[in-house]
């Protein structure tokens, strides 16, 4: 449904490193980066595949978003499709190991679909999750 999503940070680097660990077991990698001032800078993250859908993160103010765009002024919820039930399991996993917060153990939510949620470094609510086989 969506084709990309971004979210501004307080501390990029630190964002994007624990995004990278958190959605590396997803197939999903840090493919761009850019600064346009010292203050204003972001990198997207996608499977690389062409026409892939992607998700940003921000800091400051890039050229698309607004300067009444603030962090974490209203706190989102997002879910990133994983592959398998394992690749949920060690989302969950690098995502503690590199900063971000427990917000639900991996596990069947609405039976088949297996998930696992954490809090990243702004507060957002980030779940991976997958449908399980028969």
């Amino acid at each position: 449904m969506f084709d990309h999503i971004g979210i501004v940070a307080k501390d990029l680097r630190a964002s994007a490193r624990l995004y990278a660990h958190m959605l590396a077991p997803l197939g999903i990698r840090i493919v761009e980066k850019h600064r346009l001032a010292p203050d204003s800078a972001w990198v997207v993250l996608s499977t690389g595949k062409p026409q892939s859908p992607f998700f940003v993160i921000a800091e400051g103010r890039p050229t698309f978003w607004t300067d009444s765009a603030t962090v974490a002024s209203s706190p989102i919820h997002l879910c990133f499709q994983a592959p398998s039930r394992e690749a949920v399991d060690r989302f969950h996993e690098a995502g503690l190991k590199h900063g971000a917060r427990d917000n639900g153990l991996p596990g069947i939510r609405r039976p088949p679909f297996y998930c696992g949620f954490l809090i990243d470094l702004d507060g957002n609510n980030v779940e991976a999750g997958c449908y399980l086989g028969d």
